[in-house]
């Protein structure tokens, strides 16, 4: 269960998953009630279409055909949005409605939308504090999208693997993260994003999750597609967390060479493995820097700014060139 997104197989967020927590993913059919499997074999797939059936019958055909009592990963797909006619639901509302029809669920992805069919930045995200009431069991919890995201602060025993991917991620949602009581949690990733898409988040706001208290068990830490990096990497630098973390990713952002520069100069970080920086602005001269101090850190993808704003270079960049480490 406590397999990560770093630890899958290499895809892109252009294609559904093939596997999410160590489960083959497994499309349900409405018409045939899905795949000729146990229902706690695979991570189900439920999901409409644009102008398609309403995403609420799907998942009612989906919790009536399936053995729901048996699924533990479940994957939700495309459920509708503001400008679809045809589907516009609360997926969190429906889910918890569905609560006590699925009591094993311990995996949850809520998102596996592509750019195809919503721009990660258009994908209108609803509040995901009610899962954690109505899912106390759930051990992993992925969600992409960002737009209207909203979480408070939560306590949970057993969650180990919390991942928020998004465009632009409230500061809000990332100050609920640091101040949510998370003993067993080993697996954090943030997606922070750009101003442009609501990503308002500050070092300051990190302070929670960077203190470490809250978060005993937490063994990697990603604070990623930023581009506020250079303060990130200052921050870390000097963070308590940092120290007993097996692997940082401030990866998919827009680290220039001050950002590196104040890496350097802070606490010692060749215990990482990995220091994932893939996806960055760093001069050649800077490069060799690091790799001389930091044996092992990740370095591919260079990127050369080209005279535009890096920000802005960043945002039209972020979901057309990079390759990502998902779920297995």
């Amino acid at each position: 269960m406590t397999t990560t997104a770093a630890e899958g197989n290499r895809m892109t967020i252009y294609e559904h998953l093939a596997e999410f927590a160590g489960k083959p993913v497994a499309e349900f059919d409405r018409e045939s009630g899905g795949a000729p499997v146990g229902a706690a074999d695979v991570a189900w797939r439920v999901e409409t279409v644009f102008d398609g059936p309403e995403f609420g019958e799907v998942l009612r055909d989906f919790a009536d055909q399936v053995d729901a009592a048996a699924v533990t990963h479940l994957v939700i797909g495309y459920w509708g949005a503001s400008y679809d006619d045809h589907s516009d639901a609360d997926p969190v509302d429906l889910l918890v409605g569905l609560a006590g029809r699925l009591p094993r669920l311990r995996a949850l992805f809520l998102g596996d939308i592509t750019p195809e069919e919503a721009e990660i930045s258009w994908l209108e995200t609803p509040d995901i504090t009610r899962l954690f009431d109505a899912f106390p069991e759930l051990e992993h919890l992925e969600v992409r999208g960002g737009k209207d995201l909203a979480l408070r602060p939560v306590r949970s025993r057993v969650l180990r693997t919390l991942r928020l991917e998004s465009g632009g991620l409230p500061a809000e949602v990332v100050r609920a993260v640091g101040a949510s009581d998370l003993p067993a949690l080993e697996h954090l990733d943030l997606w922070l994003g750009i101003e442009l898409y609501g990503g308002d988040t500050t070092v300051d706001d990190l302070a929670g999750i960077l203190g470490g208290e809250r978060l005993p068990a937490l063994r990697h830490l990603g604070l990623e597609d930023a581009e506020i990096a250079d303060d990130l990497a200052g921050a870390v630098a000097g963070a308590p967390i940092v120290a007993r973390l097996e692997s940082l990713s401030l990866a998919l952002g827009a680290l220039t060479d001050p950002g590196a520069e104040r890496l350097l100069a802070g606490q010692p970080l060749t215990h990482l493995r990995p220091l994932d920086l893939h996806h960055h602005y760093l001069s050649d001269a800077m490069m060799d820097r690091v790799r001389a101090a930091l044996p092992g850190a990740n370095l591919d993808q260079q990127e050369t700014p080209d005279g535009s704003n890096t920000k802005i270079l960043l945002c039209r960049t972020q979901l057309a060139q990079r390759s990502l480490s998902l779920r297995s």
